[in-house]
């Protein structure tokens, strides 16, 4: 136990050691002021319980069908086919489901996948100024992607993934569509003797969503013209254009590191950080440990453990606002997240269920249940 220790504590300084230099070698905007400027934000919702457990934070230890998700070249990684389903409550009864499939070719020297998410709501009642207590009518809210990925090993060290994305929009009765592109790249090394992995990922590179549909169906009456008698008219067709959102981007570098490791026992501490395109930037930080074939039964369990900064908490009122954003208790456990998993693991078939808890501060929280299967 001690060596154990002794081992945890080397890793996470050399961790540190190597996601600090990658951080630093980006090159942020002094005064980022996007922020509301991006549709789309259920794109960030995360995938599989085990990468919400460690604070999204996920993009270097990618090695299961959740990387079609968090970094499309950690899916090159998947020695055999599977697929992954979750779904979690999200605020204000909302709800969101991801699910990928991936399966790895040429003897494993390349995977394709295939992955979609889901998030909205339904049957909403209408508010107006002059039905201040609903107008009879209901409207609802259906945002989904479908990802296509392809992943290739370039050496015992390297991989690299692309994955091409459909976003479809739908607002009441208005919708828009937007295509996109992630990729991701997935290094391995060694590092005081043990195994680091290293990532680069950029996702939702893409077109703008631009909504329409019959409430932007209006008539109009033609303006008065300057000099002339002023004549009835009647009222004209005319349709009302929608402003352009941009998709969330998001840069990510992280590092993942195996603090300690046996044929049946793993110790992982990461680190990520993170830069969108509408806030902030922000890291997260976590850990995994892992007990696999217990009592040489197939049975695994595993454990984990993260925090991540949220940019969100530390922004100030402008002076004179005549309020204070002091960060609450319950603010500051905003980004706190864990979660555990179990399985079976025999031959080539394999099953296993996650869980995990997300802290959401003022919020609340989420629960996140996955189910997953590989063969």
């Amino acid at each position: 136990m001690t060596r154990m220790i002794r081992s945890f504590g080397g890793a996470l300084a050399a961790l540190a050691l190597v996601a600090g230099p990658l951080a630093g070698q980006v090159s942020l905007p002094s005064d980022n002021t996007a922020y509301g400027t991006t549709a789309g934000e259920f794109l960030l919702l995360g995938a599989g319980a085990r990468g919400l457990a460690l604070g999204g934070g996920y993009a270097a230890l990618t090695t299961d069908v959740s990387a079609l998700y968090y970094n499309p070249a950690g899916v090159a990684q998947i020695s055999r086919p599977g697929a992954v389903v979750s779904t979690y409550g999200y605020i204000a009864d909302t709800r969101y489901t991801w699910a990928g499939l991936a399966v790895p070719m040429s003897g494993g020297a390349r995977t394709v996948g295939l992955q979609i998410g889901s998030f909205g709501f339904s049957d909403q009642p209408v508010y107006t100024l002059e039905n201040p207590d609903g107008d009879g009518t209901k409207y609802g809210v259906s945002q989904t992607f479908v990802g296509f990925t392809y992943a290739q090993n370039f050496s015992d060290r390297f991989s690299a993934g692309l994955t091409a994305k459909f976003i479809s929009d739908e607002l009441g009765k208005t919708s828009a569509s937007a295509f996109a592109v992630d990729f991701g790249t997935n290094f391995h090394a060694t590092a005081v003797g043990r195994a680091l992995r290293v990532a680069f990922v950029i996702q939702n590179l893409g077109t703008e969503l631009r909504h329409s549909g019959s409430p932007l169906d209006v008539s109009v009456e033609r303006p008065p013209v300057p000099g002339q008698v002023e004549v009835p008219q009647e009222e004209q067709a005319a349709v009302l254009k929608a402003k352009e959102w941009g998709l969330p981007v998001l840069f990510r570098v992280g590092a993942a590191l195996d603090a300690y490791a046996n044929q049946q026992a793993r110790v992982t501490v990461l680190s990520e950080f993170v830069q969108p395109n509408n806030t902030d930037p922000g890291f997260a930080v976590g850990a995994e440990f892992a007990l696999s074939d217990l009592g040489k039964t197939g049975f695994f369990v595993a454990g984990r453990g993260s925090w991540s900064y949220q940019a969100d908490n530390t922004l100030s009122s402008p002076q004179g606002a005549g309020f204070s954003s002091d960060v609450s208790s319950k603010e500051k456990a905003d980004g706190l997240a864990g979660g555990f998993g179990v399985g079976y693991r025999r031959g080539n078939l394999g099953f296993g269920v996650d869980y995990c808890y997300r802290s959401l501060g003022v919020l609340g929280g989420t629960n996140m249940l996955s189910f997953s299967v590989s063969w």
